[in-house]
């Protein structure tokens, strides 16, 4: 939530009018914790030498120019889905780089983005806009810049259809240099295509902000339902992607329902079970865990690349009958209480929950789950925040082979992947069937281990 700060404008009235000028209450939203950080010398670095320091004084000179809250929907929508396709465009090699920072590198989207929501916040606009309008436009912001409402997955019987979901930075005010590999393969891999026996693939990807509230409030579910829906273009694969363990890939064999309560981008802490928000599609009563169907034998099978992938099996919980916490390297026992999954009890661990979930809610037949990437390193001699540079050439090297390997473990997910029934099945195309509703699930709406080389234990 943001602090609320309020200003009085006087209200201009013809002079005809015999009543005083009378005082309208603006308000304006305070900076954020994570809007408070782009101050600092490595955010505003990141931006100019990728050209992205101009996103945020052009985003507010739109704003000046908005004459009502509708058309400050439209603008807001267009900027932010301009923004995310800009930092695609520059990850893949279109357009100009804009810099000398390397073209892969997620950090010019998420500062320019919280430029973006500084300015939204700081608007005093020349009408009305209540504080509740204000909150609903920074929310489209939000879902437009991270490709959130832009999931364009192609119809028809000949391709497969891929999603893949990112994370921002995090651990930012432990070095605020940071990058997620996880963002970084989101925008090298939206839109593109893998090529198989079988035919193409289209991937396309999104990514989500390091924030419990965000999730609590449905980002995840609202973003993934239509694509995980039955129809002509549902998903025949998702994976969710996030920072993990230093020198491994892991598959996140289980998801835990439970929140452990480390810090987020916001600095806010949340320990409880994981909250299902009203409305979305899920089992009831809530499962305290879900299971990978990622093929994940295959997976660790495969040469994907240089680093060692591992299947892993860990959690913690709370067996039934008892009071403590355990830890199982085999998995969680019948009746037992989450309190840790595979991927740890962050928000790494809880996209995972809840995307698959959410695939079990909708009864989604396909191939799902977490992989956690590598911690991405800076290079030796480059490791002090205080005193080291915002990219090295290890760290460029580090970025672009955990991108390639995680195309790499999608073609193998791809590989041993069917068409969806949906996919084969006759009918107009566009057409959508809602999923029957049970006593079980809902109606739907419409619209880890430790991160050794990071100063605390978690991955996202």
């Amino acid at each position: 939530m943001r602090p609320i700060r309020t200003l009085l404008a006087l209200a201009v009235l013809p002079l005809a009018l015999a009543a005083p000028a009378v005082a309208a209450p603006q308000t304006t939203a305070a900076p954020t914790v994570e809007e408070q950080r782009l101050d600092r010398a490595a955010p505003q670095e990141i931006l100019r030498r990728s050209g992205f320091d101009d996103v945020a004084p052009d985003f507010a000179r739109a704003l000046s120019r908005v004459r009502s809250a509708a058309e400050a929907e439209r603008v807001i929508t267009r900027e932010g889905r301009a923004v995310w396709r800009r930092a695609v465009d520059r990850a893949q090699g279109r357009g100009p780089a804009g810099g000398d920072l390397s073209r892969g590198d997620d950090r010019p989207l998420y500062w320019a983005r919280l430029g973006m929501t500084r300015a939204l916040g700081q608007w005093r606009p020349g009408f009305p806009l209540t504080d509740a309008r204000r909150a609903a436009l920074l929310r489209t912001l939000e879902r437009t810049s991270r490709g959130q409402d832009s999931i364009d997955l192609p119809a028809g019987r000949h391709v497969k259809r891929i999603v893949v979901t990112g994370f921002d930075p995090f651990q930012l005010d432990a070095d605020v240099r940071r990058s997620n590999p996880s963002g970084a393969a989101a925008l090298a891999l939206d839109g593109t295509t893998i090529r198989t026996d079988d035919g193409p693939a289209r991937i396309e990807t999104v990514v989500f902000p390091v924030r419990w509230a965000d999730f609590a409030e449905g980002t995840v579910e609202r973003t993934l339902l239509p694509a995980f829906r039955p129809g002509p273009r549902r998903v025949d694969a998702f994976m969710t992607l996030s920072q993990g363990r230093a020198g491994r890939f892991d598959v996140e064999r289980t998801n835990g329902a439970w929140r452990g309560g480390y810090p987020d981008n916001a600095n806010v802490s949340r320990t409880e079970t994981v909250p299902i928000p009203a409305g979305v599609p899920t089992p009831h009563p809530q499962p305290q865990w879900t299971t990978t169907t990622l093929p994940y034998q295959r997976i660790v099978a495969a040469d994907t690349g240089p680093v060692p992938v591992y299947d892993n099996t860990t959690v913690t919980e709370i067996p039934a009958g008892a009071t403590a916490p355990v830890v199982r390297s085999d998995g969680p026992t019948p009746g037992s209480t989450a309190r840790a999954g595979g991927g740890g009890d962050y928000l790494s661990n809880e996209i995972a929950y809840r995307a698959t979930l959410l695939r079990d809610a909708v009864g989604l037949k396909v191939p799902g789950g977490h992989l956690h990437t590598p911690v991405l390193q800076f290079g030796p001699g480059n490791t002090d925040p205080t005193t080291g540079q915002i990219t090295d050439p290890d760290f460029v090297h580090n970025r672009e082979t955990i991108t390639a390997q995680v195309r790499s473990i999608l073609t193998v997910v791809v590989d041993t992947t069917p068409r969806s029934a949906s996919s084969r099945a006759k009918g107009p195309a566009g057409s959508r069937k809602r999923p029957c509703a049970t006593a079980s699930i809902a109606s739907p709406i419409d619209h880890h281990e430790s991160l050794k080389s990071c100063s605390v234990g978690v991955s996202c």
